[in-house]
């Protein structure tokens, strides 16, 4: 078959029942991506003779003599099409994995289309920006029919001037933005020409079609002599050794109730076998023939009767020096901390209670899962994989295969995104055991499905508040009482769940606190870290009782805030945690004065409108050490290597890390190489999860940096004579009184032609970090649709590294909190199965869904965080759903109880409100 990509002639046999895509990439074009392979997300967008098609439901044999554009085609060689040089230069993605597919579709659009933008792009999703961005790239460009310069960095003419733009505190646009708007700026699958990956064996998982089962016997016979299948494993062929999914820096901080393939399978889904074969379609064909005779056994998918006498049990096995508590309860761990409340909240002036249901929300990042393993020269295991915690995988593989650390290695290309999803080890196990076994290089990549049905989800949580307060509004005390659901497998639990009642508590002054919770095992899909890390749920159920107190009170909700908040100098409620800076009253004004304000945006006649507020408090980076060692080299050329072992998925990080080398170096991009994600590049780190990116691997590498300038400074001393702390870094070298030194001769003598310091991080102090949000909305009470009129977010975010991606970390957080507030939610048949693993059933916000948000900061320096900045990457999702569901119940004057706010749940709300003059009752 011929056909046209790009211009080139290309051609090819497709196989029965191929794909577009697979094609493309199977023949070189690795711009065209791989989100959902149902033409649900538009990943894999090209133009088929120029018209916008997903390429994953197009059949291969379709493109026969006809021409195909990826994004890499759209414009003559190394240009960019308008729509591409706008997205570029506008901070229009953030992991950039949709952004080639998002750049095909727009390319197609004229100005005519902009009328009716949200339906011609309804087919691309993003699940990091919040579409701001991309839609005022798209249309700035369509509208000017060239490049439109929003938010762009102004052009240096020469590097010095570089130098000044691109330091801290300026919106540099990330050097691989070019790359990413054409799709060439690869991903975990997307290997250059020699990789060993290109010829990786495929391996493929046969999953439990039941809840709860015993395997009697696995037949393999007949999947084996499939031509082309290479090995079959089952739970007789893998190390008994059990372990936990979940990466910490203490691996004691999850459960060991995991192994590799299992004799007993505990949920829909989970893996049975796997299958290594030289192709996909050999290891699907296997995988159809594999016989496994299982033996039923009860099962049990409500949290509350998980943990009642008599029902079944799950990890029965499991004990305390594993981290399973109570197994015999289904309980993994519990907290019962403080004093009895009753008799305080019995004399209160006001009190108020709720019960609030949380729901499973998938990630829903548009890269999925995925390894790809092999042995290099010297025999030691690689593998390239989607992870955020490249040395903390590599911990594990080494323990699980008895192998010392330094015979793995792990390395992550960019993430297409992550949100704590990735902080596991989903892949990577696997792949190492059947490189390990078969010699060969190994490939497994999770499908969209894989996702929804084997992937963690966030933690569904049953939380009951009770709070009491004065007739002045100042709260008397505080009665927590939570309930979470693990899933079948303990990944994360145990820190959801403390972390859930950490500053989600202590964000308010309380004399009393009694907090109740426990997590426990179910026969579900296994939940596990998500953006906040339990603590948003939580915030959900206190800053509802909040709204509520306010209103039997009769004060305004920002004031009722106001009086009770946490102020500088209070406990912060742990011993590592220390006030570097404090904007919660900041938050608090910036977000009310816009309500204020307004935005001239009105409602529909006959909708109720509503305001909403909450807050919410987080600490800028996980307890107990978070560890980052870095290294900055000068070369003799008067080039830097900057060395760091975290991640990049859409956090902004490599950005930053090289604002701060810029700024502490006096130098330019161009000048700065950085090697990160790869267990080779340094000592440790911990990875890039609690928003650690800038608090922790930016201060390493800021502390790299300076010493490595003081030690340059001190080499030109040396060499002219002068003072140490008289000269001046230059774009050439260190300016001293007597003369420059140049770059060449500083590093002449010293260590081969360079010089290297070391920075480190190791997370002993936290600060903490607040968000306010708040929303004027609308409810229409005939269909229970909820409009957002007004989106406001106040962020204390210390000193902003760089203002337009810190903004973009921001809205994208708004946007995932929308959709938790709203559409999203995972839900279980009857049996315990995923009903909606797609995404065409399941709702992730489109561009017509988010409203712009009005992003306000706060004025403040951190004296922890490099330059004064804090993190601001997990924390603005906290504090959305409640603020919506806060302004819902002053609309319609009925409390929602259960996320999602869906509209179905609106209308029964609001409609038994109109017809009984009654609140629905809580859950």
């Amino acid at each position: 078959m011929k056909f046209e990509v790009d211009g080139t002639d290309r051609s090819a046999e497709p196989r029965a029942g191929q794909c577009l895509r697979t094609l493309l990439r199977e023949t070189g074009s690795t711009t065209v991506k791989k989100g959902c392979d149902a033409g649900d997300c538009g990943a894999c967008s090209v133009l088929l003779d120029g018209t916008p098609v997903h390429s994953c439901i197009v059949p291969a044999v379709r493109a026969e003599g006809r021409s195909v554009t990826t994004a890499a085609g759209l414009a003559p060689g190394d240009q960019l099409h308008p729509v591409q040089e706008a997205l570029a230069e506008g901070f229009g993605f953030q992991c950039g994995f949709c952004t080639p597919g998002m750049s095909v579709t727009a390319s197609t659009l004229g100005e005519a289309d902009l009328g009716e933008f949200d339906k011609r792009m309804r087919g691309n999703l993003c699940r990091c920006t919040g579409y701001r961005p991309i839609r005022e790239a798209i249309c700035g460009s369509v509208r000017a029919g060239a490049c439109a310069q929003t938010c762009a960095t102004p052009k240096a003419a020469d590097p010095e001037a570089r130098a000044t733009a691109q330091t801290v505190g300026n919106s540099v646009v990330p050097e691989a933005a070019r790359r990413i708007v054409q799709g060439l700026e690869p991903f975990t699958f997307d290997l250059p020409p020699g990789h060993p990956g290109l010829d990786a064996l495929t391996l493929r998982v046969v999953t439990s079609p039941h809840a709860h089962a015993r395997i009697l016997s696995i037949d393999t016979a007949e999947a084996l002599a499939v031509p082309g299948v290479v090995q079959i494993f089952t739970h007789e062929d893998v190390p008994q050794l059990r372990y936990s999914s979940a990466r910490h820096e203490h691996r004691t901080d999850d459960p060991d109730d995991t192994l590799l393939l299992d004799h007993v399978v505990r949920h829909v889904g989970q893996r049975v076998a796997a299958v290594v074969a030289e192709t996909g379609e050999a290891a699907d064909a296997a995988r159809r023939l594999l016989r496994v005779e299982y033996e039923l056994l009860p099962a049990v998918f409500d949290p509350e009767e998980a943990r009642r006498p008599g029902a079944p049990l799950i990890h029965p096995d499991r004990t305390a020096q594993e981290r399973v508590d109570e197994a015999a309860r289904n309980v993994i761990t519990s907290v019962h901390a403080g004093p009895d409340v009753a008799e305080a909240l019995a004399s209160s002036a006001a009190t108020v209670s709720g019960t609030w249901q949380t729901a499973r929300v998938t990630h829903a990042q548009l890269e999925t899962h995925g390894s790809i393993g092999w042995l290099d020269d010297d025999g030691r295991l690689v593998i390239r994989s989607s992870t955020q915690v490249p040395f903390l995988a590599r911990d594990e593989i080494a323990r699980l295969f008895d192998l010392d650390r330094d015979r793995v290695r792990v390395l992550a290309a960019r993430l297409g995104g992550g949100f704590g999803g990735k902080q596991e080890i989903f892949t990577e196990d696997l792949v190492a055991l059947a490189v390990l076994r078969t010699g060969r290089p190994v490939a497994y990549e999770f499908s969209r499905t894989d996702e929804f049905q084997r992937a963690a989800v966030r933690h569904p949580m049953r939380v009951s508040v009770t709070l009491g307060a004065d007739a002045d509004g100042a709260l008397t005390a505080m009665q927590l009482d939570v309930l979470s659901d693990t899933g079948a497998y303990g990944n994360h639990s145990r820190g959801v769940l403390f972390h859930s009642l950490a500053e989600s508590t202590t964000i308010y002054r309380v004399p009393l606190r009694r907090l109740d919770a426990e997590v426990v095992y179910t026969n579900t899909v296994p939940s596990g870290a998500f953006r906040g890390y339990g603590l948003g749920q939580v915030i959900l159920g206190v800053e509802s009782a909040m709204d509520m107190l306010a209103e039997k009170l009769g004060l305004d909700p920002f004031e009722l805030r106001r009086r009770n908040a946490i102020r500088e100098g209070d406990d912060p409620g742990h011993d590592d945690l220390v006030w570097g800076s404090y904007g919660f009253d900041q938050c608090l004004d910036l977000a009310q004065d816009a309500l204020r304000r307004g935005n001239g945006q009105a409602a529909p006649p006959g909708w109720l409108v509503g305001e909403g507020v909450a807050a919410a408090m987080i600490a800028t980076m996980a307890p107990f050490g978070h560890i980052a060692h870095t290294t900055a080299t000068l070369r003799a050329d008067g080039t830097y290597l900057l060395r760091t072992g975290t991640a990049e998925f859409g956090n902004g990080t490599t950005t930053v890390l090289k604002q701060i080398a810029a700024t502490d170096l006096s130098t330019s991009f161009e000048r700065l190489e950085l090697w990160n994600s790869d267990t080779d590049a340094v000592e440790h780190d911990t990875g890039a999860f609690a928003s650690a990116g800038i608090t922790v691997a930016g201060k390493a590498l800021h502390a790299a940096c300076q010493t490595l300038a003081m030690r340059m400074r001190e080499r030109a001393a040396e060499l002219t004579g002068s003072a140490p702390d008289g000269g001046e870094l230059t774009a050439d070298g260190v300016l001293t009184p007597t003369g420059l030194v140049t770059f060449a001769q500083l590093a002449a003598e010293e260590n081969g032609g360079e010089i290297t310091a070391d920075g480190s991080e190791l997370g002993a102090r936290r600060s903490l970090a607040f968000n306010v949000h708040a929303v004027r909305l609308a409810v229409d009470p005939e269909t229970g649709t909820v409009r957002i009129l007004q989106s406001v977010h106040a962020a204390d975010a210390g000193y902003v590294m760089n203002p337009a991606q810190c903004r973009g970390q921001i809205e994208g957080g708004v946007a995932q909190g929308l959709g938790s507030a709203l559409y999203e939610e995972v839900t279980l048949d009857d049996e315990g199965r995923v009903a909606n693993p797609v995404f065409r059933l399941y709702r992730v916000p489109q561009f017509a869904d988010v409203p712009f948000t009005e992003v306000y900061f706060a004025d403040t320096s951190d004296d922890l965080g490099p330059f004064g900045a804090k993190s601001m990457s997990e924390s603005p999702y906290n504090p959305v759903a409640p603020a919506i569901g806060n302004a819902i119940a002053r609309a319609i004057g009925s409390r929602p109880f259960e996320q999602p706010f869906s509209r179905d749940r609106v209308w029964r709300i609001a409609n038994h409100a109109r017809n009984t003059h009654e609140p629905v009752p809580e859950i």
